[in-house]
């Protein structure tokens, strides 16, 4: 539903607040939050990091609970499934469910049901903010525990990821991502053998709560159980990727959040008594390996590496202005990122007219109301709004901060939003909207 608007139409940001932590409210599930009640009744990776940012404001024993509850289902190898599924749930309450993941059989899973995939390891950065919103004793302890874990994380990504060999993780499927259907996968993903019939054997859970025009199609639905099929049927081992997987991708984004958690677990290092060089190190190779493989002079931003033709992927969407965020981005990029960003693709502004879209407005293939191939997301608006305070663009971070704070105080804290209109979609009460809207709120 609509926040409150105070006069002159301007937003009431106290309403706001109060929403926000009401929505958190409602989608805690014991030891951690869920997305949605509607859509997403398990726990989801990068939406528990989001999440923690935003409990610390509020609730901060919570935050430690949120982070703490996902590495309790952290694989021997270090990964961090994308889904922790909850068993209270009764069978087929989410598809793909537990029984498609299978996760019991891989050598190292952990004793609760999870998917085999990961998400953008954002956690670290999670933790960093989460203690240096609200610093206590338990938080830093809290913190300690978590450290090893957020290191053991960032080894697997580094190591067993790693496959194009030029020190960026690549991602075996589209939900690793974050950014599901984007167009940037439309090229590799098209090359999956699949059959939208294959669908008729599932019953998808998100068209039965949301409309089929605003999701991922069965076409691509069967492209995505072909991949988790391939990558299954290998016991979800990384070791013959190369060789065999149909979809092997460098993302920027996530590439960005892998070199974000070293730069945070550089503070965390010095906080909890461990050394931090080893860190920095490791951020500035990420950062330089992300010029080296995946920014492209001639647009100016960054695209993802299909390792399979080795080529970059032409679509511009939101995923080649995340960079930005990096604090080592040097300047040159950091200007034709900035050019990208303030462009007609994308209208960022110190009084921007429309919201950011998740991709190029200007693009014949651009659609408004399909989850990530337009509309308009919190979490990405936070990522390039912490980038633009970081490179000294008060301007444009004040108009970013605007124009998020103005959707959901028109349309409430919903999943994501029409990238024109400002209009709420997909599920309503969405938690890491509520969750960031608290950290965009308190001004970092």
């Amino acid at each position: 539903m609509p926040a409150a608007r105070g006069d002159g139409d301007a937003p009431d940001l106290a309403a706001l607040r109060r929403l926000a932590v009401a929505t958190l409210d409602g989608n805690w599930e014991h030891d951690h939050t869920v997305p949605s009640r509607t859509l997403y009744p398990h726990q989801w990776s990068w939406d528990s990091a989001f999440v923690a940012v935003g409990l610390a404001h509020v609730r901060p024993a919570r935050a430690w609970r949120e982070l703490g509850s996902l590495f309790a289902a952290q694989w021997a190898d270090g990964r961090v499934p994308h889904i922790v599924f909850n068993p209270a749930l009764r069978p087929g309450s989410y598809f793909p469910g537990p029984e498609f993941w299978d996760s019991a059989r891989a050598e190292g899973a952990p004793a609760a049901a999870t998917s085999g995939l990961v998400q953008p390891p954002v956690h670290a950065l999670a933790a960093w903010l989460a203690h240096r919103r609200a610093p206590s004793d338990a938080g830093r302890a809290a913190l300690a525990r978590l450290y090893p874990r957020l290191v053991a994380q960032q080894r697997y990504l580094g190591r067993a990821r790693d496959v194009g060999g030029g020190g960026l993780a690549c991602l075996v499927h589209p939900w690793e991502s974050g950014l599901d259907n984007s167009p940037a996968w439309d090229a590799p993903l098209a090359r999956v053998p699949a059959d939208a019939a294959v669908m008729r054997a599932y019953r998808r859970h998100d068209t039965a709560h949301a409309d089929a025009a605003h999701r991922p199609t069965d076409l691509d639905y069967a492209r995505y159980v072909a991949l988790v099929d391939a990558y299954r049927d290998g016991r979800y081992r990384d070791d013959g990727l190369a060789g065999a997987h149909p979809f092997l991708v460098e993302c920027p984004l996530f590439n960005t959040a892998l070199g974000l958690a070293e730069h945070a677990l550089a503070r965390i290092a010095a906080e909890v008594g461990g050394d931090p060089g080893p860190h920095r190190e490791r951020a500035a190779r990420i950062t330089a390996a992300l010029l080296d493989r995946l920014y492209d002079p001639a647009t100016g931003v960054f695209h993802p590496r299909d390792l399979r033709t080795g080529r970059l992927l032409p679509a511009r969407t939101a995923l080649g202005l995340a960079p930005l965020a990096l604090p080592d981005l040097p300047g040159r990029q950091v200007a034709t990122v900035l050019a990208e960003a303030c462009s007609p693709r994308f209208g960022l502004a110190a009084r921007m007219d429309r919201p950011l879209p998740s991709h190029d407005r200007t693009a014949d293939d651009f659609e408004p109301l399909r989850y990530w191939r337009g509309p308009s997301w919190m979490n990405l608006g936070w990522l390039l709004w912490r980038g633009l305070r970081t490179h000294r663009r008060p301007d444009l971070a004040a108009g970013l901060r605007e124009s998020m704070i103005g959707l959901v105080a028109t349309a409430g804290c919903h999943e994501y939003f029409h990238p024109d209109t400002g209009a709420g979609l997909g599920s309503p009460a969405f938690a890491w909207t509520a969750a960031l809207l608290l950290d965009v709120l308190a001004g970092g």
